[in-house]
């Protein structure tokens, strides 16, 4: 794992010159969805934390979708999102990124909590 892989990610937005840093990105692949393929959460400025980012199969390829919710009609509204294209590439690069590493080098992670028992009662 180089440095170039976890260095954070970064864009500077041209409205008052804000800048914006992916601290960190963490990626749960799912093994039984034909186009799901993860979940992700990302860290922003090392003080926001976005959870649900979905990493898709679509017909063009994988894509990052964004956490949404079912509305009563059906349709699906996104709960966060980047309010422009630059932000909108520069978090799926990340994401993408982490899932292709963590598929080449899946990180181990307990099956359950440490000090759980079967009945789920520490």
């Amino acid at each position: 794992m180089g440095d170039q892989e976890r260095r954070p990610y970064t864009i500077d937005q041209t409205a008052g010159g804000k800048r914006m840093e992916i601290t960190e990105v963490r990626v749960f692949p799912v093994t039984n969805e034909e186009r799901l393929k993860a979940y992700a959460t990302i860290t922003i400025d090392t003080v926001f934390l976005i959870r649900d980012l979905r990493v898709i199969n679509g017909n063009t390829g994988l894509f990052v979708a964004m956490p949404s919710r079912k509305m009563k009609d059906g349709t699906f509204k996104d709960i966060a999102h980047p309010l422009n294209s630059d932000t909108r590439h520069m978090i799926e690069k990340k994401v993408l990124a982490e899932y292709e590493r963590e598929l080449a080098n899946p990180t181990k992670r307990p099956e359950r909590p440490e000090g759980a028992t079967e009945s789920g009662q520490g």
